[in-house]
């Protein structure tokens, strides 16, 4: 299978995970389309509101800049809040159904556990074939470590994505 058309769709608070989305869209030569969430904005209690909405697998407003219809290949990224997905990204997951597509996901997080957070993704979208996950933690400091983690990755997928 020739993928034609990628797209990486992101949601970032703090900028971490933007920064990983458009390196992965540089190297997998894709779109990028953030996700803005409309309900839980920048604010003092953003992280306790949206930790609660997270911790709740709550769903939100959003805003999405592009639709993935006519995309072959989608990244999708999500800062991990109370070790779950954002209510941005759980929304955009439950809209579109990607169980025709390839997909990829990536996240960004303080923690290190991140095989349950992919648990999560799976299960709020019921798609189990996702082409490779990357977890990016919020520890690594210097900007080119975590760039190589994503060039690594991203040729991984061309490589998967080659054999298909």
């Amino acid at each position: 299978m020739i993928i034609l058309n990628k797209i990486v769709v992101y949601f970032s608070l703090t900028g971490a995970t933007e920064f990983a989305a458009k390196k992965i869209a540089e190297q997998l030569n894709a779109d990028l389309c953030e996700v803005k969430d409309k309900k839980h904005k920048k604010g003092k209690l953003i992280y306790l509101k949206g930790g609660a909405a997270s911790v709740r697998e709550k769903l939100t407003k959003i805003e999405v800049a592009k639709s993935i219809e006519d995309y072959d290949f989608v990244v999708v990224g999500s800062p991990i809040w109370a070790g779950k997905i954002t209510p941005a990204i759980r929304t955009f997951l439950s809209q579109n159904d990607l169980s025709q597509k390839k997909a990829a996901f990536f996240i960004t997080l303080g923690g290190d556990k991140p095989e349950k957070s992919f648990e999560n993704m799976r299960k709020t979208t019921g798609f189990n074939s996702i082409v490779k996950e990357l977890a990016i933690s919020n520890t690594i400091e210097d900007k080119k470590e975590v760039e190589n983690l994503i060039i690594n990755w991203c040729n991984e997928i061309k490589q998967i994505v080659e054999q298909t």
